[in-house]
């Protein structure tokens, strides 16, 4: 499966040569600032699937917590991936960016614990504290 995106300003435009897994919406404090929004819906992907067709030097990256290190364009602060340092062959994936169809859909919230007191979660999914 490929599946196209780009950041606000178009000037990182990549393509992911792979599956979207692990769909969710996380509700902690971190993501919530990184894309101001109640949540973001993120996946896991396989860094291999992840190619760069444009920008490659605009992506810049910031440590958010210890080997935690978030993607964005330097331009325009669209948010692209985090790559871990535990975890090197897997990115988080925010589907924000995306300019084709996902085919997938959040399967859970996570961190709702944490989640910002003026948004109400009304569907059904499941509910954790955390992300297990």
């Amino acid at each position: 499966m490929k599946h196209k995106g780009s950041c606000l300003c178009g000037g990182v435009k990549y393509e992911i040569h792979g599956d979207l897994t692990e769909v969710l919406n996380c509700h902690c404090s971190m993501c919530r600032k990184l894309h101001a929004s109640a949540f973001r819906t993120r996946a896991k992907i396989n860094a291999a699937d992840w190619k760069i067709m444009k920008g490659d030097g605009l992506i810049k990256f910031y440590e958010s917590s210890p080997g935690e290190h978030k993607g964005f364009c330097s331009n325009c602060g669209s948010s692209l991936y985090t790559r871990f340092d535990s975890d090197p062959g897997i990115y988080g994936f925010p589907l924000g960016t995306l300019d084709t169809d996902p085919g997938v859909s959040a399967e859970r919230h996570v961190f709702v614990g944490s989640k910002a007191p003026w948004h109400e979660i009304t569907d059904d999914l499941p509910q954790h504290l955390t992300v297990d």
